[in-house]
């Protein structure tokens, strides 16, 4: 447990050891900038890659658990993982590289956070419409 009095902190604040500390992150960060564009869109695809892994792998247990008495049912899941999955990543990586080109013709520096938003932002985006046709079509 950490035992802080009032004047201690304001002593660290008064000798700069926070400010600094607060500056000297700043400066990391944003040494930390992908700033070319296979570099963003590399980051991009691999948390679009991985998060839709993630869906994938959860929907594909959960039809293997639903059909495990169907003779046919494990061999139609595989496939229909399979299928959503590789679509899902040749959409990715198309969806990355046309981010990391606006990017980079926009002059602008792309930060790590930004690639994970873009990246599980495609997932969260595919899922979005894929319920909305399959609800469509019922």
């Amino acid at each position: 447990m950490i035992n802080l009095s009032v004047q201690q902190v304001l002593s660290l604040w008064a000798h700069g050891t926070v400010l600094r500390n607060l500056t000297d992150t700043y400066i990391e960060a944003k040494s930390n900038l992908l700033k070319s564009d296979s570099k963003m869109w590399y980051w991009i695809f691999l948390w679009a890659l991985f998060s839709s892994l993630f869906v994938h792998g959860a929907a594909g247990v959960l039809m293997f658990v639903m059909l495990q008495r169907h003779r046919q049912g494990r061999v139609i899941s595989v496939v229909a993982v399979s299928i959503g999955f590789l679509a899902s990543v040749t959409g990715a990586m198309i969806t990355s590289a046309a981010v990391a080109g606006i990017y980079r013709v926009a002059g602008k520096n792309m930060a790590p956070l930004e690639a994970l938003v873009w990246g599980v932002g495609q997932t969260v985006l595919t899922l979005i419409i894929s319920f909305s046709r399959i609800l469509a079509t019922l």
